[in-house]
């Protein structure tokens, strides 16, 4: 089988699994989400040289606390401050270019706010004050493709300006705009037609969160890995690699769309 078409099918499992399980219910979306924790856990681990045992029991605890208790806004503003800190630490470690390896305790430190604690946001996202509605989350991986697909898409055409060049050679200026442009596009024609909301607006700031957290996301997991010396996180996935290379993006995106689902949410 050709590594294309072996790309194509892996990619469109997964698409289907995650819209299926996101879908069916509630307990199909958090189980979904729980394995990609488990499985993102053990990638990272394997790229900052942890031990496995220990995080993998930290994380499966956190997720199900998480995801089986209610929890008050105090607790949730506490642990989003929590992501936010170690999502701005992250960045700072992207723009680094000296640094180029973690010490014991910033490898806990981000296994902590930079994958656990984003899985466990992931989860609050679709829920609003009429419950689970799991057109929120899907609307976003829809935004979070598109804008992957017209960043590479604009940036193999007209791309001559590199973005990051020492962390993602391909990765363009001219993409990265790109991307934004039709994300944005895409939030109109959700918003309209499968979301039904009344607001649009929000759901183009969706898309500027999605398009500009999304793709450093997408290099900060790229910086991981450079300083691991891997081209993957992992081989789950035939031709897209580990999990964490799929969930890169929603993942830091996660917890500042949960920022301003919090802002509006305190502002009306």
């Amino acid at each position: 089988m050709n590594e294309t078409l072996t790309r194509l099918i892996s990619g469109v499992v997964y698409v289907t699994l995650l819209i299926v399980a996101t879908s069916y219910s509630t307990n199909s979306f958090f189980l979904l989400f729980g394995v990609f924790l488990l499985i993102a856990i053990y990638e990272f681990c394997e790229l900052v040289q942890l031990q496995k045992i220990l995080p993998i029991l930290l994380g499966g605890t956190a997720f199900y606390l998480g995801t089986q208790f209610k929890t008050n806004k105090t607790n949730d503003i506490l642990v989003l401050i929590a992501s936010l800190f170690v999502s701005i630490k992250a960045l700072l470690l992207l723009f680094n270019t000296k640094k180029e390896k973690v010490d014991a305790l910033s490898k806990y430190i981000y296994l902590v706010g930079y994958i656990i604690i984003p899985f466990i946001l992931i989860t609050k996202i679709p829920f609003g004050i009429r419950g689970f509605n799991p057109k929120i989350i899907i609307s976003i991986f829809i935004l979070i493709w598109t804008n992957d697909t017209f960043a590479y898409i604009v940036g193999k055409s007209i791309g001559k300006h590199k973005l990051l060049e020492k962390i993602s050679p391909k990765k363009t200026i001219e993409g990265f705009i790109g991307g934004l442009v039709f994300c944005v596009i895409a939030s109109v024609l959700i918003s309209k037609y499968y979301i039904g909301a009344s607001a649009t607006f929000i759901w183009i700031i969706i898309a500027l969160i999605v398009s500009i957290f999304g793709t450093l996301g997408d290099l900060i997991e790229s910086k991981f890995k450079r300083m691991a010396g891997v081209k993957d996180s992992g081989k789950i996935m035939p031709g897209h690699g580990g999990i964490l290379d799929r969930l890169d993006s929603v993942i830091f995106v996660a917890p500042f769309v949960f920022l301003f689902y919090q802002i509006l949410y305190y502002v009306s």
